[in-house]
């Protein structure tokens, strides 16, 4: 972890990548072998630590060693794509009538071929990747401005990973009783569509609004989004809530992780990691709220209301931002 706390080479960050995109895959796997909830509760949590450490190492060789920024929308697009994929393939399981155990190993086996395919890529020198055009920037604020606004960005980045995840983690089951002919698991490949494009959109407009303009549209779009459910349970909502959190929620690490590079020479650690790392504390936090909320309220209401005023903060944290 020292790779990607504090910088590393490029080999080495390729190989991190790698590594811990396998053992994602082999966690994968694993799951159609055991039956303990605690068990693949753990699985699940060594999986998503895995997938971060995959995607601070993928970052870092794109953005820190390739030089390449410009291709982040495209990184992040794959995580949409994965998810459209992913679902579908559970509910083409589940109308083949596949046992569990098919579907884990399925998934793993296609999750091997995709990596088979990114190692090629990952090992092609930046000259073969990068056309490189630099694009200046403005003078940076004075050190101590700048520490600032790096941690105001590491605050805003552990809401947002809050603030999206409740939606991301539960929307399926808000349909699951009102749905006869309609596999509630769609609901979570739209997601993932909407997320596939929303990265290279979301950098247009990044160019064309800034950046804090940008980030705090994202926010409010997303708070929108995650607010929706907990007005109706209907169909027309939860879709719109798919299509809204979809849009944005890797827009939104679209818009910031370039921001970090630009911030990380006046902080001591990694931004990328420190972002990654907070992100995924929001992560865990949401769904382990919404779960306490639901025993309280009998109801995902409460824990979509704190979600969205996550975001609402993240976003008002974001637009009182002094501009340098």
């Amino acid at each position: 972890m020292r790779c990607c706390w504090r910088g590393c080479r490029p080999g080495a960050a390729t190989r991190l990548s790698i590594i811990s995109a396998g053992l994602t895959i082999a966690s994968l796997a694993l799951l159609a072998w055991v039956s303990s909830p605690w068990t693949i509760i753990t699985l699940r949590a060594v999986a998503g630590a895995l997938s971060a450490i995959t995607l601070i190492a993928g970052s870092l060789w794109l953005l820190e060693h390739m030089g390449h920024h410009h291709g982040a929308p495209l990184l992040y697009a794959g995580v949409g794509l994965g998810i459209f994929i992913s679902a579908e393939g559970i509910a083409l399981g589940h109308a083949l009538s596949l046992t569990s155990q098919q579907i884990w190993l399925l998934s793993a086996l296609c999750a091997g071929l995709l990596l088979a395919l990114a190692i090629r890529w990952l090992l092609t020198p930046p000259a073969a990747l990068v056309r490189v055009s630099h694009v200046e920037t403005s003078s940076p604020a004075s050190g101590s401005d700048t520490r600032r606004a790096a941690w105001r960005l590491l605050m805003v980045y552990g809401l947002a990973g809050f603030g999206y995840i409740i939606t991301a983690t539960f929307l399926p089951l808000f349909l699951s009783g009102s749905l006869q002919s309609v596999d509630p698991v769609h609901l979570w490949a739209l997601f993932g569509l909407a997320a596939a494009p929303s990265c290279l959109i979301w950098h247009k407009l990044v160019l064309k609004w800034g950046y804090r303009q940008a980030l705090t549209r994202n926010l409010l779009v997303q708070a929108l989004g995650v607010i929706l459910p907990a007005c109706s349970a209907s169909l027309l909502f939860c879709v719109l809530s798919a299509l809204l959190v979809g849009f944005t929620f890797m827009g939104t690490v679209t818009i910031a992780l370039p921001k970090a590079k630009s911030l990380s020479h006046q902080v001591s650690f990694n931004m990328i990691a420190a972002m990654t790392a907070l992100y995924g504390v929001g992560q865990i936090a949401g769904p382990l709220i919404a779960g306490a909320l639901y025993q309280i309220a009998a109801s995902f209401n409460p824990a979509l209301y704190a979600a969205a005023l996550a975001l609402l903060i993240a976003a008002g944290l974001v637009f009182t931002e002094r501009q340098a």
